[in-house]
């Protein structure tokens, strides 16, 4: 029990600190361009700029592990959300490999930033055919939706930068992850 707490915490708390750190991050660098760069040009940065960005993907990253390491407890006996946990777990390390190989560390930064993007609408494939396989009918088409809008925004033309799509499959991430992790410190589905 005291786990699941811990997990849920840290599933609420892991996207305000990302998402605070990238905002802080974008403040402090004037040149950026939402249309034309990507977030992972913060991580490069002179100045706090980079320190913000990067230090922030990887505490979120430790928190989103804890998150889906709790999803094991939480779905426990179900197979299939076992597997979509530990994608999901595989995905949360992609994050800290982001923070930790900035894009200046080339092929590691794109393979973790391409694994990070990829792994997540994955995980919520096999997150939400287990909550529906367990009769969680709301819990379950949330993840598919989710799923479906965090793939789907990278067919969406933003701009020559993939920092729109880049924060728009984020969000819709941390949306789940939030109302999950309020979920799981209810202990119910």
């Amino acid at each position: 029990m005291i786990w699941m707490k811990i997990s849920g915490i840290s599933g609420i708390i892991a996207p305000i600190i990302a998402f605070t750190s990238i905002l802080l991050a974008i403040v402090y660098s004037p040149s950026f361009s939402w249309k034309e760069n990507a977030l992972s040009d913060l991580g490069v940065q002179e100045g706090v700029t980079a320190v913000l960005f990067n230090t922030g993907l990887i505490i979120s990253g430790i928190l989103a592990i804890l998150f889906a390491t709790g999803l094991f407890t939480f779905l426990q006996g179900n197979l299939l959300g076992r597997i979509g946990a530990l994608v999901l777990v595989l995905d949360a390390f992609a994050l800290v490999a982001i923070g930790v190989f900035p894009e200046n560390v080339k092929p590691v930064h794109f393979y973790a930033s391409v694994a990070f993007f990829t792994l997540f609408p994955i995980s919520l494939l096999f997150l939400g055919t287990a909550f529906l396989r367990t009769s969680k009918m709301k819990s379950g088409l949330f993840t598919f939706i989710v799923a479906i809008v965090a793939a789907i925004v990278w067919i969406i033309p933003f701009g020559r930068g993939v920092a729109i799509p880049e924060t728009l499959s984020a969000l819709s991430a941390s949306t789940w992850a939030i109302i999950l992790g309020f979920k799981m410190l209810q202990l119910q589905c």
